[in-house]
């Protein structure tokens, strides 16, 4: 018998498998659909993997549904997320972790991450689902953020909105960057 997932794999490994079968994919489509190995979404569904934030992006949008579906548990009430917990999930692309915070209800569509960030490497994100839209704050440090058209430089306390549907990117400017995102789907 396999022991039991930890706790944030076996969220993405159940979330991964409904939304697949709600969706009503193979996982050799799902894969195809994400540019990704069949054998990542298997092992992902077996709660084995060590995803990327990158590749639940991809899976993500190739199910039509927000990243937050795919890591927080669905049956919560009231919930605290005290500093340095949460679902962490790292960046293949640059030293960047999101935390997924809160994700909205399915009729509100709004998920909250915090985001830690350290200078080096540029995460580029491609586009999400049509018509979302990103709001960041900046809690610390200095960052780049926004369409990969159009990238703005924001300080703590600085505020910026983008369309999420479009290629856009975080730059990490100091040491110790994080930020507040705020994420919008229809």
């Amino acid at each position: 018998m396999a022991p039991e997932p930890a706790a944030p794999l076996a969220t993405i490994a159940a979330a991964l498998r409904r939304e697949r079968e709600r969706v009503g994919v193979s996982l050799t489509e799902l894969a195809r659909r994400a540019g990704v190995s069949k054998s990542t979404v298997s092992q992902l569904e077996a709660g084995t993997g060590n995803p990327s934030v990158e590749t639940l992006w991809a899976l993500g949008v190739a199910l039509g549904v927000p990243f937050s579906r795919l890591v927080e548990p669905d049956d919560l009430d009231v919930r605290v997320v005290r500093a340095g917990d949460g679902p962490h999930v790292r960046s293949e692309q640059a030293d960047f972790t999101g935390t997924l915070l809160s994700a909205g209800a399915a009729h509100l569509r709004r998920d909250v991450y915090l985001i830690e960030l350290e200078p080096g490497a540029i995460r580029t994100a491609d586009a999400h689902t049509p018509r979302s839209v990103e709001h960041v704050v900046v809690a610390a440090g200095r960052l780049r953020a926004g369409p990969e058209t159009a990238p703005v430089e924001l300080d703590p306390g600085d505020y910026a909105t983008f369309p999420g549907d479009a290629p856009h990117s975080y730059e990490a400017l100091a040491p110790g960057t994080f930020a507040v995102l705020i994420m919008e789907h229809p």
